[in-house]
């Protein structure tokens, strides 16, 4: 019996002795209502504004670059299909970085098979007859060398561009950038420094530079992006075998973890030493091998940012700043173990109680399966429907001018010709419809649903799993007074009953994220100089990933209560939150050791499958140099591997983590039933009540 008597009056009356109750309750009914109705209407909301988004959006737009008519370069089954890139006629007049990566410069923009190649101005190109065949490339349809004349001068010159410079085919970014280069400290452009115009005056090839500076560095990301890209094509295959590898791994230890989980949890701890500590070794023999190359010595400040990372791994203070992470947390590792080594060995036997449930409930280990099914369905259907909202404005043309014109700048249709010099060219993607004006919130509402949807799944997948083992805990004669599918009884009794509880739950800890998001959102708007402000931001900020956390714990354990007893969501919130007051020394040093001893057993896996991925990778091993692919930054594949790994044990051990947490809790409530004796047996295994109760002096 729980014997903290003064905290009764504060946390709520200990649970009484009740003969009829034998685990889960069966006769149960629907919870908060409310909530599932008020979840039901959201759902249709949202697959309302789905079906809209899609009707009116054009994920083309992001994926093509568009010209002055709203075309579409490159787009397959069209007459553009073969022009992929898109040619500004006045680069010069694109002045901001944005312009270029909005298509909004203006001036007259067209598809092209490609781009400029050489230095042409149309007065040259009318002297010669080959030039401007070359020169009508980059011409609007129809446009003959008969037209040329200084009568005609200035239709032609809204024909034509003026001139054209050397630019860069940068299929990747499909826009015709200017080929700058530089030879000592001047900037050049097609190995030149000035050029003509085209109406006879020289310009220095740094005038190019502004419209091109900033875009550079985007440009250079979308390379890395593609090289990326072009790493997985060449190394997915390799890369689903490393998943493989953490699969089979995980669910290896899982089955040695049912059988020998007192050794399995020491062996864990030392390998996970071992492996912390090769990679300090490791890190320095890298170090090591760095010193006198040159540029070794060269600091992070110094290099900058770089679109190639494998850019810092030939630095020495790199692997030095890893070597001392990786010392920092192998030392508090062990210092948390040499502290925690009594807590060790109690914590040791709920995970052997968690082994011998998790052995009669099987199938609970590939239950994630179903739980990461939903996610991915709830992620694609957000992503998709963002896409489809982002892509859904319309096409907005405006009136670009050469000389005097009183509509410049004013929205016009290309059909309608405002001024004698002007153009209607296309200028962005809007609207001015009801529709456009709340697009963004109905991308808020398609945020908010995800969160609220990706909750509802996850809290789903936590109460099956609950019910299930709660089966397990409350069965006097085990497996015998189990259900025959414990998993799938507890599905059915969540989804049939707590559909309502589960929303309730969800929808609280989606306000709090959506509440960050928007912290966070507010935080890169304002960007506020003043500290004081920064320090209100970050405060709100903190708090609020605080609450988060607290929520995540407290819903996680109303939904335990939800699965064993059909209370609603905020009966079972208080029943919980009470019951972990009344054995708060319990859960600090029991329950939190066997989330840190898991841990560590994601923490292996991901380190020895990190490791293996490493050695093929980056080539270091002579027996993979010829298997292993040629890639442009070998880090991509392990980086994969790694994060893949531990989303993989993760999903394994949280069948483990959800169990013991809920026998833990199984457990408390058993303590406070029951007395032990024959007429109030307890429900615990012996070897289970052997170590609790007799360790209770090692507890307090």
């Amino acid at each position: 019996m729980a014997e903290d008597g003064e905290y009764y009056g504060k946390h709520g009356e200990p649970r009484k002795y009740d003969p009829t109750f034998k685990g889960p309750i069966q006769n149960r009914g629907c919870t908060d209502i409310v909530c599932c109705i008020l979840f039901v209407l959201a759902l249709l909301g949202y697959i309302a504004v789905g079906i809209l988004a899609w009707s009116q959006g054009d994920p083309r737009k992001v994926i093509y670059p568009t010209d002055s008519r709203g075309q579409f370069c490159g787009q397959a089954g069209t007459e553009l299909e073969k022009k992929p890139l898109l040619f500004y006629f006045n680069i010069m007049k694109c002045a901001s970085p944005m312009v270029l990566l909005e298509f909004q410069c203006p001036t007259t923009q067209m598809c092209v098979e490609k781009c400029p190649e050489k230095f042409m101005t149309l007065l040259k190109a009318y002297t010669n007859k080959n030039d401007f065949e070359y020169y009508k490339k980059f011409c609007k349809e129809g446009v003959t060398n008969t037209m040329v004349s200084f009568k005609t001068h200035a239709l032609v010159y809204s024909d034509c561009p003026k001139l054209f410079i050397p630019v860069l085919n940068i299929l990747y970014f499909r826009v015709c950038f200017p080929a700058l280069g530089q030879k000592g400290k001047v900037i050049t452009v097609g190995n030149i420094s000035s050029f003509d115009d085209g109406y006879g005056n020289m310009r220095d090839a740094k005038d190019l530079t502004s419209p091109h500076r900033n875009a550079t560095v985007v440009i250079e990301a979308r390379q890395v992006v593609m090289k990326i890209f072009e790493d997985y094509t060449q190394s997915w295959y390799w890369i689903l075998i490393g998943l493989v590898i953490a699969m089979v791994t995980s669910l290896l230890f899982i089955i040695l973890l049912r059988y020998l989980a007192g050794i399995m949890v020491w062996v864990m701890i030392v390998l996970v030493i071992l492996v912390i500590g090769y990679g300090i070794f490791h890190c320095y023999m890298e170090y090591a091998a760095l010193k006198g190359e040159p540029g070794a010595n060269v600091t992070i400040q110094q290099l900058g940012f770089q679109t190639d990372l494998s850019v810092y791994l030939q630095i020495r203070q790199t692997w030095l700043a890893f070597m001392i992470i990786l010392a920092i947390v192998d030392v508090v590792i062990i210092l948390l173990l040499i502290f925690l080594r009594k807590r060790i060995l109690i914590a040791v036997a709920l995970i052997k109680e968690a082994s011998r449930a998790i052995g009669h409930v099987m199938c609970s280990l590939f239950f994630p399966l179903f739980t990461f099914v939903l996610l991915a369905i709830v992620i694609a259907y957000w992503a998709v429907t963002a896409v489809f909202l982002s892509t859904s404005n319309e096409p907005v043309y405006k009136v670009f001018n050469e000389t005097l014109c009183e509509h410049s700048r004013k929205l016009c249709d290309p059909a309608v010709t405002q001024c004698p010099d002007s153009e209607c060219l296309f200028a962005f993607y809007g609207g001015e419809t009801v529709y456009h004006k709340y697009l963004i919130g109905l991308q808020f509402y398609n945020v908010f649903l995800f969160f609220w949807c990706a909750n509802f799944v996850i809290g789903l997948g936590q109460m099956t799993l609950a019910g299930a083992f709660a089966s397990y805990y409350w069965a006097f004669v085990k497996p015998d007074d189990m259900p025959a599918f414990p998993v799938f009884s507890s599905l059915g009794r969540s989804l049939r009953y707590h559909t309502g509880s589960l929303a309730f739950g969800s929808l609280i800890l989606s306000i709090i994220q959506i509440i960050r998001v928007l912290l966070e959102y507010l935080d890169h708007k304002l960007k506020a100089k003043n500290k004081f402000a920064k320090f209100l931001l970050c405060c709100l900020k903190c708090c609020f990933w605080c609450l988060e956390k607290f929520i995540k714990f407290l819903n996680r354990n109303a939904y335990i209560m939800v699965a064993i007893y059909g209370k609603n969501f905020c009966t079972s919130a208080r029943d919980a939150f009470f019951l972990l007051m009344r054995n708060m020394i319990r859960v600090a040093v029991l329950d939190k050791v066997t989330d840190f001893l898991l841990f560590l057993g994601k923490l292996l896996i991901v380190g020895l499958v990190g490791v293996f991925a490493f050695f093929f990778f980056s080539g270091r091993v002579k027996a993979f140099e010829n298997t292993a692919p040629h890639l442009h930054y070998y880090w991509v594949p392990i980086l994969t591997v790694v994060i893949g790994s531990y989303l993989i044990a993760h999903g394994f051990f949280s069948v483990y983590a959800m169990c013991v947490d809920t026998l833990f809790l199984c457990f408390c409530e058993d303590l406070e039933r029951n007395d032990g004796s024959a007429s109030r047996p307890y429900y615990m295994s012996s070897s289970l009540h052997e170590i609790l109760i007799t360790s209770k002096a090692k507890l307090y």
